[in-house]
């Protein structure tokens, strides 16, 4: 049988999330195929651990000794939302030291994790998304030139940020800068993006040996004013799948899921997340390489 560890924890305020994931896949993995391990990563500690202890990684090949007897994995299954589980930073370790995991390279995964950049990149391939305006930590805040481009009201979020940390819906003009501010005690780099109005969608999807899987579509019908993480998290929101729409945005969406993720060449589970405006026209909000 297959040795997994289930990695968990993380860098980022998203930690809490990543232990909930943790614990669904480590109670779903079919133990008559795994001998699954659970495997905390944080700025303290990369330790195993289980009922009776917490043991060491060596991170020289993520082994460790328990009982005087070394244990190998041969897969990790990295559950950590947000760094180093979806910037990239885990899978290129895990591929210098050539153990297999769940997610896209980390190439993909590093430039999925930048909201900005990946969307920029997409938008060249004639994927929609909003008007945005990115400001890095040194930049001067010119209010009046973003306003120009997003217009109001419009988004302000960390570009390397999830479940909604960071991020604030301005609706004037004086609660820009200090939106901004906020958004950079969660990262270095922040994307300020035009509201787009309208329903919305996020969308599974995954590839196995037979080719990509689209899974069913899901609308969000947040309580709050946006899918914020109260709505997430804390039952502040409705999930509908399948989504009530028709086949043909039904298509649509799966069709734009499928295309974005052969674009850019992903593995494994990843979810994209939408809204739907007036037109019926789907804008690509993020994509999540570790949903």
């Amino acid at each position: 049988m297959k040795k997994i560890a289930v990695v968990e924890g993380g860098y980022s305020l998203e930690k809490a999330v990543s232990f909930k994931s943790s614990n669904t896949i480590f109670d779903n993995l079919d133990r008559a195929k795994f001998i699954p391990t659970k495997v905390l990563i944080d700025k303290k500690e990369w330790a195993a651990h289980d009922n009776e202890g917490k043991y060491v990684i060596d991170k020289n090949d993520f082994s460790f000794t328990k009982n005087g007897i070394k244990h190998n994995f041969d897969f990790a299954f990295i559950i950590i939302h947000g760094s180093p589980g979806e910037d990239g930073k885990l899978q290129g370790y895990f591929e210098m030291i050539g153990i297999p995991h769940n997610t896209s390279s980390s190439a993909i995964t590093s430039l999925t994790f930048q909201k900005f950049h990946c969307n920029q990149f997409l938008k060249n391939f004639g994927v929609k998304v909003a008007e945005a305006f990115l400001i890095r930590l040194d930049d001067k805040i010119d209010e009046t030139e973003i306003l120009k481009k997003t217009g109001l009201p419009c988004f302000v979020k960390p570009t390397n940020a999830g479940s909604s940390y960071g991020i604030t819906k301005v609706k004037t003009l004086e609660e820009l800068t200090p939106a901004i501010k906020y958004a950079f005690s969660q990262g270095e780099e922040v994307v300020i993006e035009a509201n787009i109005e309208g329903r919305e969608f996020t969308n599974g999807i995954y590839r196995n040996k037979e080719g990509i899987k689209v899974l069913s579509i899901t609308e969000i019908i947040s309580e709050n004013e946006y899918f914020d993480y109260e709505a997430k998290y804390n039952g502040k929101s409705k999930e509908v799948t399948p989504a009530e729409i028709n086949e043909e945005q039904t298509q649509n969406i799966k069709s734009l899921t499928a295309f974005i993720y052969d674009t850019l060449g992903m593995n494994g589970l990843a979810r994209m997340d939408y809204i739907i405006n007036e037109n019926n026209l789907p804008f690509l909000i993020e994509i999540n390489s570790v949903p």
